[in-house]
């Protein structure tokens, strides 16, 4: 791990600028930390792959969709894999994997839930939810959330109506939706009241940018 890794977590100058490529594959970047979520693999039906490097990379299920870990290795850049449930630290920076049943194309996967928090920035990933309800253990575990990312009804993850009260229910600043087809995305915006908004090219964002928001959607284009 470059020790430019862990420099960059404590530069609180920085933003924290957040990419999508599909699915439910994100790019977190700050300074030169990257971590990826969920990349998509070659062998995805649905999805397109993409390709860059990343330190930390996050599975939450076992699925083409979700698992192609091979797409961010680029160069001399190799990531710290993290697949299931625990406790990880990496260079300063820890991550919680909570174990989360889960139903995908009629099939039974384990789901993680992940946590971590960048530039004192906490972030949920809900992954391949399929659960309307999470466990009081699960939240617990979760803890105080600034932003969630929240799968919308495709290909058996909750409907875009459970998944925005579920959303809200964390009390997060920001919601992110992913996975989702655009008429599950107007659902999803209708339920938070917002009819319309634009899609941005990419999230840059500090932790003053969120002072004083409640549960507000951010949709971004991949």
């Amino acid at each position: 791990m470059r020790s430019a890794f862990l420099f960059a977590l404590f530069c609180y100058n920085l933003s924290m600028i957040i990419s999508y490529f599909g699915k439910q594959f994100f790019k977190v970047q700050y300074g030169d930390t990257v971590v990826a979520f969920n990349p998509i693999s070659k062998d995805s039906k649905t999805g397109k792959s993409s390709r860059f490097g990343a330190d930390i990379v996050l599975q939450s299920a076992n699925h083409p969709d979700y698992n192609g870990l091979e797409m961010v290795s680029h160069g001399e850049r190799e990531p710290f894999k993290i697949t299931g449930p625990g406790d990880y630290e990496i260079g300063g920076l820890f991550v919680k994997g909570i174990s989360d049943p889960s139903m995908r194309d009629g099939k039974a996967y384990i789901n993680t839930i992940y946590t971590l928090s960048i530039d004192n920035i906490a972030i949920g990933f809900l992954g391949a939810l399929s659960n309307e309800k999470l466990s009081s253990e699960a939240r617990e575990a979760m803890g105080d959330l600034d932003i969630v990312f929240v799968p919308l009804g495709d290909n058996g993850t909750v409907s875009s109506s459970t998944a925005y009260k579920l959303a809200v229910s964390l009390e997060p600043k920001l919601i992110i939706p992913m996975d989702f087809s655009e008429a599950e995305l107007k659902t999803f915006l209708k339920e938070g009241g917002q009819e319309k908004t634009d899609k941005l090219d990419k999230l840059t964002i500090k932790r003053k940018d969120l002072e004083g928001k409640q549960g507000e959607i951010v949709v971004l284009a991949s």
